[in-house]
């Protein structure tokens, strides 16, 4: 199917099950429930899990098949903003020339940073592409404010030229980002007992870019341009003895990777039409690095996984404050209560990033492969049960006859 084998194509099946229905599965408590607040099927996360998965995926087709980590990767997903910002204010708001410039723009740009830091391996392209990335993030900040809005950002005004499109509504208010007329922000509800789904137009418009990016993903891991990069990942001096010349495979790689983060800009610019410095700083690079090496480097689906838990993890678990704790342990005696409050506390709420930090660890000291190594043991397990099972059954009839 699609030029996919078997596998490849109940895994692409899968995501897409997975995809198109989120809105259920995301929201398995009813509204009412004390439970609801871990409800993620509210369309600004649902969205945001899908293009930080974009992001992910893209950022491991360099880290995951090549083994070059890049600590700038989210200067592409920033410059793709601002791109997609322009488009808007100078073009139309309809999002399709916004996330294709942000592609292209972002595309060039890692060409440039991937052509001088590809020079060095190891640490030193770490290094080099995270002064690529906090140089823009400077630039952004400050230098080149009349482009990016420096520390306020780049956002729509009412007097933008748009020469596709009226600069304002009639009511006087800035336009609204659309796909041919269908705005992005337009929802229904469907009400089934306590439970409320909400179907999002911008969340279904990630959805689909987020599918066909990755089957592209799947496309490359299986093609020979992806065997030449696993091979890169392996044993590169030895692949230049045999007078192969790694560079453009790896620049290749690396500016696919950089066009994955200019789409992931575009959407987010599309969804919020407003760009900013900080989607630059470091700790944006650490994060996609964090979310691919969390689901599993190197796997197709395990950066996506690790993008929606540590989304998740930022948006739902962030949530959890003393007062929700405290109904929580609300059966205690109240000298256990409190007791068992303050073990909990420091782990949620602004203490996430301890529980996402500690997690890491785990996964990197026993799961070295990510929440899908994880997942494969657990099924290898189950595997095995019936196996025994099976053979136990098998063995005990021939046992009694041999006697």
């Amino acid at each position: 199917m699609l030029g996919l084998n078997k596998k490849d194509t109940s895994l692409f099946l899968i995501v897409v099950v997975l995809t198109v229905f989120a809105p259920f599965i995301l929201n398995p408590f009813p509204v009412g429930s004390d439970l609801a607040q871990f409800n993620a099927g509210y369309p600004d996360l649902m969205q945001r899990f899908l293009i930080f998965g974009i992001f992910a995926i893209g950022f491991n087709i360099l880290f995951g098949l090549t083994g070059y980590l890049s600590f700038g990767h989210a200067a592409f997903l920033g410059v793709g903003s601002y791109a997609g910002v322009w488009m808007m204010k100078l073009l139309t708001m309809n999002v399709v020339p916004a996330i294709l410039v942000s592609v292209v723009v972002a595309g060039l740009f890692s060409l440039v940073v991937g052509w001088i830091s590809l020079r060095r391996s190891g640490i030193y392209f770490s290094i080099l592409t995270l002064a690529f990335a906090q140089m823009s993030f400077a630039l952004a900040y400050s230098v080149l404010t009349p482009i990016t809005g420096g520390e306020t950002g780049l956002q729509l005004s009412l007097s933008d030229p748009r020469v596709l499109g009226v600069g304002a509504t009639p009511a006087g208010s800035i336009p609204l980002t659309n796909f041919f007329g269908l705005e992005m922000r337009d929802s229904a509800e469907l009400a089934l007992g306590g439970w409320l789904f909400t179907f999002n137009a911008g969340y279904y418009l990630c959805a689909v870019l987020m599918l066909v990016a990755f089957y592209v993903a799947i496309r490359i891991f299986r093609s020979p341009f992806g065997m030449m990069l696993k091979a890169v990942k392996s044993n590169q001096q030895r692949m230049q003895y045999t007078g192969l010349d790694p560079k453009p495979y790896t620049l290749a790689a690396f500016v696919i990777s950089g066009m994955y983060a200019g789409l992931a800009g575009g959407l987010m610019v599309s969804m919020d039409p407003l760009a900013g410095a900080e989607r630059m700083f470091w700790t944006a690079s650490g994060e996609v690095v964090l979310m691919t090496i969390l689901g599993g480097a190197g796997t197709l689906i395990g950066p996506v996984l690790g993008a929606g838990f540590i989304k998740y993890m930022e948006n739902i678990v962030s949530k959890i404050n003393e007062g929700i704790l405290h109904t929580w342990f609300a059966f205690l005696p109240d000298g256990l209560e409190d007791f068992v409050v303050s073990l909990f506390y420091p782990f949620v709420g602004k203490g996430w990033n301890l529980t996402l930090g500690l997690m890491f660890m785990l996964v990197v000291i026993f799961l070295p492969g990510g929440i899908v190594e994880g997942g494969q043991r657990i099924a290898r397990l189950f595997r095995r049960r019936p196996a025994r099972a099976h053979e136990r059954s098998v063995g005990a009839p021939s046992s009694s006859a041999a006697e």
